[in-house]
C-alpha cells in the first residue's frame, strides 16, 4: 500500500510540469498574444494590400459607371471618384480596426493556439503562405466574381418575380388584408 501511495505521489509530482504547461496553453489568449500573431502574420500590411485591391475594384466600378452613363455624368466623374476612393482608403483607421479584432481572436483562440499559429507562420511554409495569400485571394476573387454575379442576378430576379406575384395576389384579395371589424 505504501508503494502504491509512493508511486501515485511520484507520478503526480513528475506530471505536474506537464499539467501546468497544458493549463497555461489552454488559458485564454492575451492581447499581447494576439498582437504578436498580428505582427508575425504582418496583418496590418496584409489589410493595406487587401484595401489596395479593393481600391482597384472601386476604380474599375467608377470606370464602368462612367462608360455606362457618360452622357449623364460630368467629364471629370471618373477622376473625382478615383480620388474620393483613394482618400477614403488612405484615411481608413487601420490601427483601430486591428485593435477591434483582438477580442474576437481572444474569444476563439487560447494562448497555446496563438503560440502554434505564430510558430507555423514563422516557418518557411507559413511565410510562403503569407507571401502568396494576396495573389491567391486576388485570383480567387477574379474567378469567383462571374459565378457570384450570376447567382446574385438569379436571386434578384427570383425575388423580384416573387414580389410581383405577391403584389398581384394581394390585389385580387383585398379583403384578406382588411382588419376584421368588431361589430
Amino acid at each position: 500500500m505504501k508503494r502504491l501511495l509512493l508511486a501515485v505521489c511520484l507520478v503526480s509530482v513528475l506530471s505536474w510540469p506537464a499539467l501546468a504547461q497544458t493549463s497555461a496553453d489552454d488559458s485564454p489568449a492575451t492581447k499581447a498574444d494576439v498582437e504578436r500573431y498580428f505582427q508575425v502574420t504582418r496583418s496590418h500590411d496584409m489589410m493595406k494590400k487587401m484595401a489596395a485591391s479593393m481600391t482597384q475594384s472601386m476604380h474599375q466600378l467608377a470606370h464602368e459607371q462612367y462608360a455606362k452613363h457618360k452622357d449623364e455624368l460630368p467629364a471629370d466623374y471618373e477622376a473625382k471618384m478615383t480620388a474620393r476612393t483613394d482618400q477614403m482608403f488612405d484615411n481608413m483607421p487601420w490601427d483601430e480596426i486591428m485593435q477591434a479584432m483582438v477580442p474576437a481572436f481572444q474569444k476563439h483562440f487560447t494562448k497555446g493556439d496563438m503560440d502554434n499559429l505564430v510558430a507555423f507562420y514563422s516557418t518557411p511554409t507559413g511565410e510562403k503562405l503569407l507571401r502568396e495569400m494576396p495573389a491567391i485571394m486576388a485570383e480567387s476573387m477574379q474567378d469567383m466574381m462571374p459565378i457570384m454575379t450570376k447567382y446574385i442576378d438569379t436571386v434578384k430576379q427570383t425575388l423580384l418575380k416573387d414580389t410581383d406575384t405577391m403584389i398581384a395576389q394581394s390585389k385580387k384579395q383585398p379583403a384578406a388584408h382588411a382588419p376584421a371589424s368588431n361589430n
